[in-house]
């Protein structure tokens, strides 16, 4: 029988145009059962003609069906891609302009920081709605969670949804390993490569060819190239000794020793921002793939995606044995993090399921840097599990960019104005404003 595979937040149209390239690049998935839910008509329609257009373009026959029913999407669903994003870009422009205006400087805003917690707090009643209707419909399908912020939300639903089976699911790590090799000039198909650590904050404890570990290679290229070193994640390299997994825009969010400082965005060619950016390319190219659908033109498959939910649901239905970087609840994974907060370790997955690699110990100041990145993490979700708006001004006190900026009045302000701003998106304990001596 062909497995039913639904995409959640399909008028994504990066996301669903690479994740169904791939799908249907696999010839044991050319004819599987895809299901597009979204509950923008318009974006719902061009995600099916999308669909389609894949389809031809890789000579597959899969069935479509789209529905901006949720629950009618997940009846008979074997996995559930989740790519939604709460409020679009409205909620991104929010994100960015008010903290902005207190000076706060963040660059994409995804994953903690004040950016990442109101992205969460918006995300979570949506997500508890998705795993109630998966846990009453299709209990034993998986959910592949690609939506941000990975950590928070597959943390939470450990917390609302412990019975259901979450993968979350990240291209970071493998980007990160494409771009390395390619800086030493080394084929990324000839190279082994070892990674943990919370997703857009793991390290890269080994990275080998033939034996021979690499990082020595790339000492040598940063040593040759000055520009090189004017890049947060191998300033962070240099200092630590282990490389992360995320770029150097992500990466300067998670720390408080560079957004901050005028003269080190320069000398780090940050761009303030950026994510704003992004969000508006997007709009484009949302724009741009419905004037190509509306004129017949053909949509081309992008052959250098290679998003992990396809590989995953490839494993789990041929057998085919793959490891992957995957964000799990840490059950004793990383043994010096906190246990029951999402971590991204090393994860094997075949015809029996996913099995989360045991890393034990990562060095001690990767550590350090993960435990400081999961304060707001496991607070922000304390806070929608807990009903406490509290915990949610807690939360960014303790985000090591916000508070190495603001001060605790302007962090309680600042969180009182996203929480007027996000309205309704907010689980509706947590849209009380709270003045510092509440």
């Amino acid at each position: 029988m062909k497995p039913t595979i639904v995409i959640v937040g399909a008028g994504s149209v990066v996301f669903t145009r690479e994740l169904l390239g791939d799908i249907l690049s696999f010839p044991e998935l050319d004819s599987v059962r895809i299901v597009l839910h979204d509950i923008d008509a318009e974006r719902l329609a061009t995600a099916e003609a999308i669909a389609r257009a894949t389809a031809r373009e890789a000579g597959a026959d899969p069935e479509v069906v789209a529905t901006a029913d949720r629950r009618r999407a997940f009846d008979g669903a074997d996995y559930v891609i989740n790519v939604i994003q709460v409020g679009m870009h409205d909620a991104t422009l929010r994100d960015f302009e008010i903290p902005e205006h207190y000076g706060l400087h963040q660059t994409i805003g995804d994953t903690i920081g004040i950016g990442g917690i109101f992205r969460g707090l918006r995300t979570f009643p949506v997500l508890a709605g998705i795993a109630r209707d998966m846990l009453e419909i299709c209990p034993d399908a998986w959910l592949l969670n690609y939506t941000n912020p990975m950590a928070m939300n597959v943390t939470y639903l450990r917390h609302v949804a412990p019975g259901l089976k979450v993968l979350g699911l990240c291209h970071s790590v493998y980007w990160t390993m494409v771009g390395l090799c390619e800086l030493v000039d080394v084929p990324f198909d000839e190279v082994s490569y070892w990674s943990a650590g919370v997703n857009h904050q793991a390290w890269v404890l080994r990275w080998e060819r033939d034996g021979q570990d690499l990082y020595p290679l790339l000492d040598a290229r940063i040593a040759a190239d000055p520009e090189l070193r004017r890049r947060v994640r191998v300033d962070m390299y240099r200092r630590l000794g282990y490389y992360p997994t995320e770029t150097s825009e992500h990466s300067s969010e998670y720390v408080p020793w560079y957004l901050r400082h005028p003269a080190e965005v320069d000398r780090l060619r940050l761009r303030i921002g950026e994510y704003v950016s992004i969000s508006e390319a997007n709009l484009a190219e949302y724009a741009g793939v419905r004037a190509r659908l509306a004129s017949g033109e053909p949509l081309p498959i992008d052959a250098e995606a290679t998003e992990y939910a396809p590989q995953v649901i490839h494993s789990l239905e041929t057998g085919t044995v793959r490891v992957i970087a995957a964000n799990v609840v840490n059950d004793g994974l990383i043994t010096n993090l906190p246990p029951g907060v999402a971590v991204e370790v090393p994860t094997v997955i075949d015809a029996l399921g996913a099995h989360p690699t045991r890393v034990g110990e990562l060095p001690p100041q990767c550590a350090a840097l993960n435990r400081n990145f999961l304060g707001p993490v496991d607070l922000t979700v304390r806070a929608a599990i807990d009903a406490d708006p509290r915990l949610v001004r807690v939360a960014a006190m303790v985000d090591p960019n916000t508070a190495a900026t603001l001060t605790v009045d302007q962090i309680w302000a600042l969180c009182d104005d996203l929480t007027v701003a996000h309205g309704d998106l907010l689980p509706a304990p947590l849209r009380t404003k709270l003045t510092q001596s509440a």
